[in-house]
């Protein structure tokens, strides 16, 4: 009985990401498809129509947003959207959860992204990573604090540090691998090693 648990459980180890991964996308492109359609429809002939037609202008009409969102006018628009979302006592909590969900997405593109650090906490090791050497500078004046985001592990979201740089140690590994190991406690899927 024991052994056929634990080969249920190798078997659901090995599909269930693979599973899970395929099904958000088709979701996302589904639920791309269905919310286009309905106005592609009133905008063309039905006999112009085609399927995967929506999702293409769905795909469009993000890269128009990311487009207009560079401009001045609408960026003011946005920051104020924004600014309304964080006010809302129960919609500020979900919105902050996507907005961090998207930065932690995001965060291997930033410009500002400068190293992986580790910072000593409480006797303990944690890995950071640098993106405000500005800020510090322009909010604590003449001390060299250091902006240092530290991912929570298994949530979204997590905690900026501003902290002297002579208490960072800089790691020597990528962004998105030291985003992976913070993000799942250390346990990430790769390369087994022999021993």
């Amino acid at each position: 009985m024991n052994k056929l648990v634990s080969l249920l459980l190798k078997g659901l180890v090995a599909v269930l990401p693979i599973g899970l991964t395929v099904y958000l996308i088709y979701w996302l492109l589904a639920t791309g498809e269905k919310l286009a359609q309905p106005l592609l429809l009133w905008l063309i002939p039905d006999s112009i129509y085609f399927p995967g037609l929506g999702l293409i202008a769905s795909l469009g009409i993000l890269i128009l947003i990311g487009f207009l969102v560079n401009l001045y006018g609408v960026r003011y628009l946005v920051k104020l959207s924004q600014n309304v979302f964080e006010r809302i006592p129960l919609v500020k909590s979900i919105y902050g959860a996507f907005k961090d969900m998207m930065m932690v997405f995001n965060l291997s593109e930033k410009k500002e992204m400068k190293s992986v650090v580790s910072i000593e906490w409480n006797g303990a090791q944690v890995i950071g990573f640098v993106t405000g050497e500005k800020t510090g500078q322009r909010l604590f004046g003449g001390q060299d604090l250091v902006g240092v985001y530290v991912p929570l592990s298994y949530q979204i979201g997590g905690m900026t540090f501003y902290i002297s740089r002579d208490r960072l140690t800089e790691l020597d590994i990528g962004v998105e691998e030291a985003m992976r190991l913070a993000l799942t406690a250390g346990v990430q899927s790769g390369p087994k090693t022999e021993d």
